[in-house]
């Protein structure tokens, strides 16, 4: 797939008024997140990372993201968002126990660890654990289709969109703090937004300019 903007950086907003002191140090904080030992154990934490290779996948044309230690953070101090079905443990916990379940799967269907599969059977794991078509014991109390749609899917694709990586990827100007977005209507971009390439005018061509 074709960046349709491989020039954009949404860092280079980060000493203009476009964002204010608060939203620099978020976002520097993230950028430096490294993911904290102890949390895991050394397979549940190379089962997660493999998982977040399949799942949000760098683009090798980006920076690196700072997702597994996003996640990694957010098991560590067990954080909730708020809500969760009363069959699914606290975020910690259920990390975890989906963690070894995963694993157990892929020994138990290809008799290795899930971070040594190949990529298309680490796939057909992941597929097994989405539509509930697991064998491993330990998914016995752990409804493995309710995990993946309300732990591990959630927590990995918010945590990766969070990074100012992807932000650049989708032409997403960033946090809207102190400047603010104006033009909200569709195909409609304040003039110091990202623009498409393949909507970019050519050269000598006049340009329209959004009032």
């Amino acid at each position: 797939m074709t960046d349709p903007f491989p020039t954009y950086d949404v860092l280079a907003k980060r000493d203009t008024p476009s964002w204010n002191e608060q939203t620099r140090e978020v976002v520097d904080r993230r950028l430096a997140l490294a993911v904290a030992e102890g949390v895991l154990s050394d397979t549940q934490l190379a089962t997660l990372r493999a998982i977040t290779t399949r799942v949000c996948p760098d683009s090798p044309e980006r920076p690196a993201t700072t997702t597994l230690a996003m996640v990694v953070r957010k098991i560590g101090k067990d954080e909730g968002d708020g809500h969760r079905l009363d069959c699914l443990p606290r975020t910690a916990e259920c990390w975890r126990r989906g963690l070894d379940a995963i694993e157990a799967e892929a020994r138990l269907r290809f008799d290795r660890d899930f971070a040594e599969l190949e990529p298309d059977n680490a796939n057909k794991v992941l597929g097994m654990v989405e539509h509930g078509e697991v064998c491993a014991e330990l998914w016995e109390d752990l409804p493995s289709e309710l995990f993946w749609k309300w732990r591990l899917l959630p927590d990995l694709a918010s945590a990766h969109w969070a990074q100012p990586s992807l932000w650049s990827a989708m032409g997403f100007g960033g946090p809207a703090s102190p400047r603010g977005y104006v033009r909200l209507g569709e195909n409609r971009r304040d003039p110091w937004e990202a623009v498409e390439e393949s909507r970019r005018p050519l050269r000598g061509w006049p340009q329209h300019h959004e009032r």
